[in-house]
């Protein structure tokens, strides 16, 4: 068993300073490497300014008066998040944000909850509470009421759950209810300056926790023992852990991965998917790499996957549809005789996806997608290729769009040989 092998995520959760006490007690039956040496990297990290949440507000005020809605309805998660500064839960009691296209914007809470949600409240807010007896929507129709915002159609993000849907149809029957996709998109698709150096920060620390976690894969380590090492050597650097997939062998041929024992072994190609936040914003980076020597298959698949990574690369130019990159790459593909479209062996899923406060936004690198780049739109870059029975490559960067085309947030891999 190697020094490594038998990682406990319980110490990635306290931290690396808990790791002698951890070993000592039999929780970990060997330590992890040493992780004194790592030094956060966010240091200089700058926060989104309340100017600049206000800004939003506006352009989605305006967005509003363009789309003839009268006010938007946001439940906790990214989208409140990026208003208001709310960071907050969802669960059967509802805490809401409604945005309206003119005036101060409200917060429905809990009445015990409300001292909570101001605490991370960023913008002039009316707050209504709510009872344990009492209805939260009809505070939501009442303010709409109030604000005479009933007589318009009331956009729902779409991440907002039925029953808050449902239940603001039912207080307002006469209301058109409408998606605020125009609303929210045309705001969160575009990134500002501060949220793409908060995306820098977050794949800088990534990038950083690759170089040191690659050198300490060993022989004998699971799947799970090197996520655990990811994780923690993204806590040292100073990120908070979104996912660390990690893929060995067969399962790397499986995109999400396999149930089946994964055990590092000479040969075997190891495929790791890792990503963290920082201040709510989030990086994306995949590695593929081998343990030993790799196979000339393994190198040619690599390549090919490297090459897709350039084609999709150039292909994202300012108002070229979304899908085209997609569709680039999978010309690219089927010269080397992978497909057609999404077939096996092959790119079985899209070329990217948006990203930013999540993991996933819209829009899709995807064919069919005929939204037009533009600058500040931010995008995944991951042309895996998938060869079911033997091993899967997936080599993953993101970029930004500028009016110039677009800029890495992390540099693509050298070779198979230098993958990080």
């Amino acid at each position: 068993m190697t020094k490594t092998a038998t990682i406990d995520r319980r110490a990635v959760l306290l931290g690396a300073a808990a790791l002698p006490l951890l070993a000592r007690s039999g929780v970990l039956r060997a330590a992890l490497p040493d992780l004194t040496g790592l030094r956060p990297v966010t240091a200089d990290v700058v926060s989104i300014a309340p100017g600049e949440r206000a800004a939003r507000l506006a352009r989605a005020q305006a967005l509003m008066r363009v789309n003839g809605i009268g006010a938007v309805v946001i439940e906790p998660g990214a989208s409140m998040v990026y208003f208001t500064g709310v960071a907050w839960h969802r669960s059967e009691r509802l805490t809401a944000a409604i945005l309206p296209a003119e005036g101060t914007p409200c917060i429905v809470t809990p009445f015990f909850e409300e001292p909570s949600v101001r605490q991370t409240l960023d913008i002039p807010a009316e707050v209504r509470v709510w009872q344990e007896d009492e209805s939260p929507l009809a505070l939501v129709a009442g303010f709409l009421r109030d604000r005479k915002l009933d007589r318009r159609p009331v956009g729902i993000e779409e991440t907002v759950r039925f029953f808050a849907a449902d239940g603001i149809a039912r207080a307002l029957p006469s209301a058109q209810i409408v998606p605020a996709a125009p609303v929210i998109r045309g705001c969160r698709m575009v990134k500002s300056a501060a949220e793409i150096a908060l995306m820098r920060k977050a794949t800088d620390v990534t990038i950083a926790a690759y170089r040191f976690v690659h050198p300490r894969v060993e022989r004998g380590m699971t799947n799970h023992d090197v996520a655990a090492l990811m994780d923690a050597a993204t806590r040292a650097l100073g990120g908070e852990p979104e996912f660390s997939l990690v893929l060995i062998g067969e399962a790397a041929a499986y995109p999400h991965g396999s149930r089946a024992p994964q055990i590092v072994g000479d040969g075997q190609v190891v495929l790791m998917d890792c990503g963290c936040t920082v201040q709510g914003y989030q990086s994306d980076v995949s590695r593929t790499f081998v343990f030993g020597a790799a196979t000339r298959a393994q190198r040619s698949v690599w390549n090919q996957v490297a090459r897709g990574q350039q084609v999709a690369f150039a292909a994202a130019r300012i108002g070229a549809p979304a899908g085209s990159i997609d569709d680039a790459v999978r010309r690219l593909y089927a010269g080397y005789g992978y497909g057609p479209g999404y077939a096996l062996p092959g790119l079985s899923h899209r070329t990217g996806h948006g990203i930013g406060l999540d993991g996933h936004e819209p829009v899709n690198l995807v064919h069919g997608e005929t939204t037009p780049l533009a600058a500040g739109m931010c995008f995944s870059n991951e042309p895996g290729l998938y060869l079911p029975g033997r091993f899967g490559v997936r080599l993953e960067d993101c970029f930004h769009m500028t009016d110039a085309g677009p800029v890495w947030f992390s540099e693509p891999p050298r070779s198979i040989d230098a993958p990080v």
